[in-house]
């Protein structure tokens, strides 16, 4: 997905650039992603592509162009002081007001549908923050917003829902300042705030080496969610994921399968690792090695579901009786014949109104035990009892603790 640059008239006279991502349907919300003090680097583009992605249509601003219009610097040497001798320059009253322009010009868009959030990183999460204060917005996400004194002043209030994600080993965000933040506002439900531990500065930027996956992923759905909260699009992602497993399960049709799902997407079966990365590898596993491959009988009885903001966690009992070789769940392992009861739970992450990926979990060792593979006979393992506990709480516990009956309830 390529976005276009676009010109916005300042209302205090001359243009500026914007980068500007559609979504693929044509119109949606509108969102403002404001830079770092890099300029609207590759990495931002890709930013903005990405929440076009999800639905957005994407305003990315050139900050600094007052200054040195369409800026793009590295992060290191040079560059890096030049980098930081403009954000640290910069008139944020000014930046502010022309964040206000931004959002003029993308209410104009008749693809641009519904509220405007806004979104920055490091200057531009700060940014953010005063664009909220200054109510041009209707939600805003700021991810380490350095400096925020510049901009959130005594007495000021945030008056629509913000989200700060921070990083706990953040050197330009001191754990002082965090938690001053979070009594500020600790009586405000709109506001959350959150800090990752072993995270530093720009963990959410993926074209930064200081990118850390896992929280940046985290960090990712608790953005979203403020945004479909309060300026949408919603998606039935339930609805999303029953059509999914129709394909899989209903038609078996791999094709079809494939267009439920982003066009980079990965399926990974964590006990085992199988699955795929990107279109056409995983469509020959779907197509070779788990469609075809799903015993006759198989089966999943519902036990809960989570719906998120882009993700959905499904737990089930799987059935089913082994009468053929499961490539994904027992590769190279001949049929036995014997019936089998797990628990199951898929993690699937929506891009949009597309799967993006699926972490899929069960217990291998029961499987096994199961079939009569592995002899349980001396080791911290079960069989069909892990099914069964999970339809009957009530079944006794601790049962593979040899020292469970000297304990007490004291």
């Amino acid at each position: 997905m390529a976005g276009e640059w676009i010109d916005i008239q300042a209302a205090d006279g001359g243009t500026f650039g914007a980068y500007l991502a559609r979504p693929e349907k044509g119109s949606g919300p509108g969102l403002v992603l404001l830079q770092e003090i890099f300029g609207v680097t590759e990495d931002i583009r890709a930013i903005a592509d990405m929440y076009a992605e999800e639905g957005y249509v994407v305003a990315a601003p050139d900050v600094f162009w007052r200054a040195e219009p369409r800026l793009e610097l590295s992060h290191g040497g040079e560059d890096m002081k030049r980098a930081m001798a403009l954000g640290q320059g910069l008139d944020d009253a000014q930046a502010v007001a022309d964040i206000a322009d931004v959002v003029a010009a993308l209410k104009a868009l008749d693809c641009c549908k519904g509220g405007i959030g806004i979104m920055g990183q490091c200057m531009g999460g700060r940014l953010a923050v005063g664009a909220a204060v200054a109510g041009h917005v209707d939600c805003a996400v700021a991810y380490y917003p350095v400096g925020l004194n510049r901009v959130l002043k005594d007495g000021d209030d945030i008056p629509v829902p913000a989200v700060f994600h921070i990083g706990a080993e953040d050197p330009f965000m001191g754990q002082d300042e965090v938690k001053a933040l979070a009594e500020r506002f600790a009586g405000n439900h709109q506001i959350e705030i959150y800090s990752y531990p072993e995270a530093g500065h720009a963990f959410a930027n993926p074209g930064r080496d200081t990118f850390i996956k896992a929280p940046a992923d985290m960090a990712y759905s608790r953005s979203l969610a403020v945004l479909r909260k309060v300026i949408g699009p919603w998606y039935d992602l339930n609805a999303l994921w029953e059509a999914h497993r129709a394909c899989e399960f209903e038609t078996r049709d791999a094709d079809e399968t494939m267009k439920t799902m982003v066009a980079e997407p990965y399926v990974n079966h964590i006990p085992t690792l199988t699955g795929g990365t990107g279109q056409k590898l995983l469509r020959r596993f779907y197509a070779n090695h788990f469609i075809p491959k799903n015993p006759a009988d198989i089966k999943g009885i519902p036990i809960s579901r989570t719906v998120g903001a882009d993700r959905v966690v499904n737990e089930v009992i799987l059935c089913f009786t082994h009468d053929t070789m499961m490539d994904w769940m027992l590769p190279g392992v001949e049929p036995t014949g014997k019936y089998v009861e797990i628990p199951f739970v898929s993690v699937i992450h929506f891009r949009g109104d597309k799967l993006y990926n699926e972490h899929i979990y069960w217990d291998q060792a029961s499987v096994l035990v199961q079939l009569g593979l592995l002899n349980p006979e001396g080791l911290p393992i079960t069989g069909v009892a892990t099914a069964k506990k999970v339809f009957d709480p009530g079944l006794p516990s601790n049962e593979l603790m040899p020292n469970w009956p000297e304990s007490t309830d004291e």
